[in-house]
């Protein structure tokens, strides 16, 4: 990427001014991967097709309990274990559809929030309000396409009011996503706000204290890194900054061995 669309894509975020250091981009080597490509000479990585789970609401749904053995399904049966989920009787009650996730499925990062909002379980896809256009923007400012990451939520329903999500729904909610982070298997785990950064990392710390460096996560100890969720960058733009040195962190973890 050449350097003007970069400043244009950090003004977006509204960070003009950074400093340049030497990056490696995360999708340039990949051997255990081998069905990864090389880089275009754009700067970007084939992108693999994908397919969202099929949007189907509350009421078409096929009341069923979620089975234990969620850590064995593959990527169809866990989209219908996700829309047959009836177990947060409010969010079931109060939803229009599921919002499971949505990008390639065997991308090198995978970006993780908290739950869908009004836009989102309206349209059944995670971070398309404005909210998702700054996540774009912030990928840009780094290389990515929006279609080259994963992205999903804690939650699969949009709570009420767009309240946040409660420790109850997110333990109901965990098996879920941590599958997904299975299979997808990615190279690093970007996670967006508190209740995200709260819930995989089990701890009750403010996002100030968790951002700043690198976790593990799981049993492959993946890297994880902390942000800012957009929604709250959009309200507190003088942290901004601070979220371009949280991705700049996540280029250099993902490029760990």
């Amino acid at each position: 990427m050449d350097e003007s669309r970069r400043r244009s894509y950090l003004e977006a975020m509204g960070v003009v001014r950074w400093d340049r250091r030497p990056r490696v981009h995360p999708a340039e080597s990949h051997p255990d991967r081998p069905e990864h490509e090389a880089l275009d000479r754009h700067g970007g990585s084939e992108i693999r097709p994908w397919a969202p789970v099929p949007a189907v609401s509350a009421a078409q749904a096929v009341i069923a309990p979620l089975r234990p053995e969620v850590g064995l399904l593959d990527w169809e049966g866990l989209g219908a274990q996700v829309v047959a989920c009836q177990r947060c009787a409010e969010l079931v009650a109060n939803r229009t559809q599921t919002v499971f996730g949505v990008g390639d499925r065997a991308a090198l990062w995978m970006v993780i929030g908290e739950a869908p909002g009004a836009d989102e379980d309206r349209q059944g896809e995670p971070f398309v309000g404005r909210a998702g256009q700054l996540l774009n923007a912030m990928l840009r400012a780094v290389g990515l396409a929006r279609e080259s990451v994963y992205i999903a939520n804690v939650l699969k329903c949009r709570p009420p009011g767009n309240r946040d999500p409660r420790p109850d729904e997110a333990q109901r909610c965990i098996p879920f996503l941590k599958r997904q982070i299975t299979l997808v298997a990615p190279r690093i785990l970007l996670v967006v706000g508190r209740v995200a950064a709260q819930t995989l990392l089990e701890t009750d710390a403010p996002v100030g204290r968790l951002r700043g460096r690198v976790h593990r996560f799981g049993e492959q100890r993946i890297p994880l890194v902390v942000t800012y969720h957009p929604a709250y960058l959009l309200r507190s733009p003088e942290q901004k900054a601070k979220a371009w040195q949280d991705l700049l962190l996540a280029v250099e973890a993902a490029d760990e061995p």
